[in-house]
């Protein structure tokens, strides 16, 4: 909707590899903007992506709560990639679909819809999938700007025409009734994600910052570079399934993702197994 053929499209990464591959089927050029890490946590330094703007510069994108670091955007970062927005007449393509797992405060993670104006070129990407535990039923929801009304009815029209009758009142249901499933869920991912980042730094060797937002841990292990490799002998080894950063594009060498959004138990288990698995190399 926004970008083709000879155009570019930013994205803060490391960073979930959809966004960069839905832009090459549309005929856009990806470009990734990594985000910076220290020991304050992962950060965004919007001199960075002003840097990257060139004339064919069409769009940034921005996952917050980002998949796969738990890096959350704070309001001033939103207000800087707004101004970008504005000063260089891009669109802003929000994915916000961990928004209400957020371990700050408020209800939600923050957002442009808190700082925006009614003419800001912003779409919303949505859905049930993550929030609401509802991943198998494919359903969310975009919030565009009233320019493209058109061109998202042709979208909708020639890839899904619609969604079925069941998974709208599955998600209704989401919404009229899921408050208290959604606050119980985030609690429990909440205390999973304390339990694993306690149970690996107790190893000495681990190294990480605490996410904010979403429900996976960024890690790297001391003297383990090659993650791809790695990724393969701890799930031979310890049978813990971990996703090598290398998956998410530059800034993700060297780190592993765990998913923490499981059932206590399997989180322990899952974090002594990983721990004895380091002890042991």
């Amino acid at each position: 909707a926004t970008a083709g053929a000879g155009d570019e499209v930013l994205y803060l990464s490391p960073a979930w590899p959809n966004f960069a591959g839905a832009a090459g089927v549309a005929g856009a050029t990806p470009v990734a903007v990594p985000l910076g890490n220290s020991g304050n946590g992962w950060v965004c330094d919007t001199a960075k992506v002003e840097a990257a703007i060139t004339p064919r510069t069409r769009a940034i994108f921005v996952n917050s709560p980002s998949n796969p670091t738990g890096w959350t955007a704070d309001v001033e970062t939103l207000r800087g990639l707004l101004d970008l927005s504005r000063r260089h007449g891009l669109w802003i393509i929000a994915d916000e679909i961990y928004a209400l797992f957020h371990y700050g405060e408020g209800r939600r993670a923050p957002s442009f819809l808190d700082i925006m104006a009614d003419e800001d070129r912003i779409l919303f990407v949505n859905t049930f999938s993550k929030n609401w535990a509802m991943t198998g039923w494919r359903i969310g929801w975009l919030r565009i700007h009233p320019s493209l009304q058109q061109v998202f009815e042709n979208l909708v029209q020639y890839s899904t025409s619609g969604v079925a009758q069941f998974m709208q009142r599955g998600a209704v249901a989401a919404l009229d009734m899921g408050d208290d499933f959604l606050r119980t869920q985030v609690e429990q991912a909440k205390n999973a994600r304390d339990l694993v980042c306690a149970r690996l730094s107790k190893t000495g060797r681990v190294r990480f910052a605490v996410p904010q937002g979403a429900f996976y841990l960024f890690f790297s292990i001391d003297g383990v570079t090659d993650s791809r490799r790695a990724a393969f002998e701890i799930v031979d080894g310890a049978n813990v399934g971990l996703a090598p950063g290398t998956a998410f594009g530059p800034g993700g060498d060297g780190f592993f993702r765990i998913c923490f959004h499981r059932r206590i138990d399997q989180v322990e288990e899952a974090a002594d197994r990983l721990s004895a698995w380091i002890a042991a190399r």
